[in-house]
């Protein structure tokens, strides 16, 4: 099994490169930061694939994936995991590169590496497209605005993309998780500041990314004949709340 996984380089992405790797499969890590990824290369030896590019620049994208070598050019299954929120300000002030951001990494990303290695999966008549979404996509909070757009892109683009695919052996899935500690996630939201990306899982037994690991590496495992088409994670300690409203007193 030949496995592409993107936004390797820590959270999600990382827990996943090594449960494959794990399992002998060749696994292909993509990520913008050149340097973990060699030092992954030399962790997992030669079944790994380092790939440094942009997955939200088509150009690069299209490029590393056509220079695959051919030992690793296969992919059975695609985790598109690249993404991330920045930033929790309000639609009115938030920032408009932190958006163009988001849309690059959680919408074009998606759309490039699935477009670029479906056509191989459909022609060796195998193949898994997974990509991480997340419970934002379906809930709104202040502040969630473009990143819960993009999850919820990902979302419909999958349940689409399984539109265009029935009756192919071609699965596709969205894993969808909560509340997830442990990952670079919302120190990458706020700017580097530690202290806040902390006070988010204060009190809390989060989810792993070793969990979502472990859920991606799951649904491949299944009989080829079904698809799980959505999975939604949350902590125990996480759940629904009342609607916000604002009351004039």
């Amino acid at each position: 099994m030949t496995v592409f996984v993107t936004g390797a380089t820590a959270g999600f992405g990382l827990a996943t490169v090594r449960k494959f790797a794990k399992d002998g499969a060749k696994v292909i890590g993509t990520g913008r930061r050149e340097n973990r990824l060699a030092d992954l290369a030399k962790e997992i030896g030669p079944n790994f694939l380092p790939l440094t590019f942009d997955v939200g620049s088509r150009k690069d994208a299209e490029k590393a994936i056509a220079g695959l070598p051919v030992q690793f050019a296969s992919v059975d299954v695609l985790v598109n995991n690249a993404g991330g929120a920045l930033g929790l300000d309000p639609a009115q002030s938030a920032s408009l590169d932190d958006w163009d951001a988001m849309v690059d990494s959680n919408v074009k990303g998606v759309m490039y590496c699935t477009r670029l290695l479906l056509p191989g999966m459909l022609e060796r008549g195998r193949g898994h497209v997974i990509s991480i979404g997340s419970v934002a996509g379906e809930f709104p909070y202040p502040g969630g605005n473009v990143y819960g757009a993009a999850k919820a892109f990902v979302h419909q683009f999958s349940q689409n993309l399984r539109a265009d695919l029935v009756g192919s052996p071609i699965r596709v899935t969205t894993i969808e998780p909560g509340l997830c500690g442990g990952t670079e996630f919302s120190e990458v939201r706020f700017k580097g500041d530690k202290t806040k990306a902390a006070a988010v899982y204060d009190g809390t037994q989060p989810l792993t990314a070793e969990d979502i690991a472990e859920a991606i590496h799951w649904v491949t495992t299944l009989p080829p004949h079904m698809n799980v088409n959505v999975m939604q994670l949350m902590p125990v300690c996480q759940a629904f709340g009342p609607f916000n409203i604002k009351r004039n007193k």
